[in-house]
């Protein structure tokens, strides 16, 4: 399952784009955006994915489905 940010919660500080291992998190205009397809949510890289743990202002969760 893959991650998801809200745009009205991003500050666009950019700390979970550069802690992502697979490349998932780009940015156009400081709105950023979780590729799907790309998010293993971090396994074999860390214990839990970085970019929850890392947002300062709780902008990711985890998709529903």
């Amino acid at each position: 399952m893959a991650y998801q940010i809200d745009p009205e919660v991003c500050s666009a500080c950019g700390a979970c784009e550069a802690e992502c291992p697979n490349t998932a998190i780009s940015h156009k205009k400081k709105v950023y955006k979780i590729n799907p397809d790309k998010c293993q949510e971090c396994v074999g890289s860390y214990d839990s994915p970085m970019c929850v743990s890392l947002c300062p202002n709780g902008a990711i969760s985890q998709i529903a489905g």
